[in-house]
């Protein structure tokens, strides 16, 4: 086993007269894992995209085994071992081409690669690649028509093509079932075990706490604490923040007037039908494994989705969601996951990414856009979701993923709602944007009635008055805040039921 040894020395980084990195220093040794942990806006991105050749630094030296890099560009970054999987899971794959090929894409572009592909002998090399990461699909397959999950496994399949000296984990598992989360683990377990240095980055406390062996904290710029083994994640979290962290406690709200109603809802022919209502001021937190149905609900009431069987009633009258327009005019709003894919729209600025959805509301009767209103209403929304930005002219693509996740938030929140649906709302934000996020939804909460897919349990109790366990499309289970029974819902998301 030959070890890699990474140095990272005074790295600093400015835009303009903002100074973002302030001489970051780091060592990662090989067969370690770095957990680098810091608050959205801490500078993370920005020093991984410097480490991956994305940004040239203004000032530091990176060194593998001793030797300085000189790394300007991504292609750089690869000759010199330094591999890089985006949070973004778009960067890694190409759509238009097959799981084989995106495997394999780096082989097929090297100049005196064969003219004619074989196949087979693709299908077959990739197949090999696959199985490093558990990754069990048919290779013929288009990528676009994988699952975010799938994708995010090829990415990474395809980094480990590249037999990296450094490779860099940004939020890989945001996207990953348990099942598929324990595959990556034993992967990256193997890379130790080769040498391999990685810096591994997630606001998953369980994630750091299963793989990392050193944690790092980046706070405004700046490493402001270094932890080594025995670990202490309650220090590291504190020091990350600038702040202890107390415990989220709320009361039980029972909620008003129905909002809207479930009845015979039937998400799958071999499911059963259920009913359920959800009232006005309470926020109803659904949970369970990936694909246990919880994104069905919401995505069909969103018009996006649709299910085998049942009727909505919203504020009593019977209705049917066939488009998000359709959601959006009744008052039906949703922020969805996988926001790089699904909401924002990077090149647009923070304003227009805002009010996108309803640019009526700020047009008079001749469709001429009211700009002095728009901007106002803008300023105060980003102010009530607590964004942290410059200029709310400034493109989205310069925020970090937990600003640009309040950006969302404030999209849907610039103008009334009926419902609220928010599908993984502190999907790949930090522990500190997490808890305002959640404050700011129980704080309005009596506005609407809200409803949130929350995968990770504890997320859901930090909000939610009632919890919705689902499994394989079934409702199985309905707890209250006020008297949790934790065992029983762990049972209920992990039992197998079949139909």
């Amino acid at each position: 086993m030959s070890e890699n040894r990474i140095e990272i020395e005074g790295i600093k980084k400015k835009f303009g007269e903002h100074t973002v990195l302030h001489d970051v220093s780091l060592t990662i040794a090989g067969g370690t894992v770095l957990a680098l942990m810091g608050a959205n806006g801490a500078g993370k991105s920005t020093l991984v995209k410097i480490l991956s050749g994305v940004y040239k630094a203004d000032a530091g030296v990176i060194k593998i085994n001793g030797q300085p890099c000189r790394i300007h560009s991504p292609n750089e970054a690869i000759r010199e071992g330094i591999l890089t999987v985006h949070q973004i899971i778009n960067d890694g794959v190409v759509q238009g081409l097959t799981v084989a090929e995106n495997l394999l894409l780096d082989k097929l572009c090297l100049a005196g690669s064969e003219t004619f592909i074989n196949s087979k002998k693709l299908q077959s090399e990739a197949q090999a690649i696959a199985a490093y990461v558990g990754l069990d699909l048919p290779m013929d397959m288009q990528v676009a028509e994988l699952s975010q999950a799938d994708k995010q496994l090829v990415a990474i399949a395809r980094a480990l093509t590249k037999k990296p000296k450094l490779l860099i984990l940004d939020e890989p598992t945001s996207s990953l079932s348990d099942s598929e989360t324990v595959k990556l683990f034993e992967a990256i377990k193997r890379m130790k075990h080769e040498g391999v240095a990685i810096i591994y980055i997630s606001h998953r406390m369980s994630d750091i706490r299963t793989l990392a062996d050193r944690i790092a904290t980046l706070r405004e710029g700046c490493i402001v604490g270094n932890f080594e083994q025995p670990l202490d994640y309650s220090k590291a979290v504190d020091s990350m923040l600038g702040h202890t962290v107390a415990d989220i406690k709320h009361t039980y709200c029972e909620g008003q007037e129905t909002i809207l109603e479930l009845k015979n809802y039937q998400l799958r022919g071999n499911s059963e039908p259920f009913n359920i209502c959800f009232k006005r001021g309470e926020i109803v937190a659904l949970t369970g494994l990936l694909s246990s149905g919880c994104g069905t609900v919401i995505e069909s009431l969103f018009g996006i989705d649709t299910v085998y069987a049942g009727s909505i009633f919203l504020e009593g009258n019977i209705w049917k969601p066939n488009s998000p327009k359709d959601s959006i005019d009744k008052g039906v709003f949703m922020l969805q996951e996988e926001r790089g894919n699904n909401a924002v729209i990077p090149d647009f600025s923070i304003e227009h990414n805002v009010t996108l959805p309803f640019l009526r509301n700020f047009s008079n009767k001749l469709g001429f856009l009211n700009r002095k209103k728009e901007r106002n209403n803008v300023r105060d929304i980003l102010k009530q979701t607590k964004v942290k930005y410059e200029d709310q002219q400034d493109l989205l693509l310069n925020l970090s993923g937990g600003n640009q996740q309040k950006v969302m938030m404030a999209r849907w929140m610039i103008h009334e709602s009926k419902v609220f649906l928010l599908n993984e709302p502190f999907q790949g934000v930090d522990i500190g944007s997490r808890r305002e996020i959640g404050k700011l939804l129980r704080d309005t909460a009596h506005l609407r009635t809200t409803i949130a897919v929350c995968t990770d349990i504890e997320e859901a109790l930090e909000i939610a008055d009632r919890i919705i366990v689902f499994n394989n499309n079934n409702l199985i289970g309905v707890h209250y805040i006020n008297n949790i029974n934790m065992s029983l819902i762990i049972e209920q998301i992990a039992s197998d039921i079949h139909h």
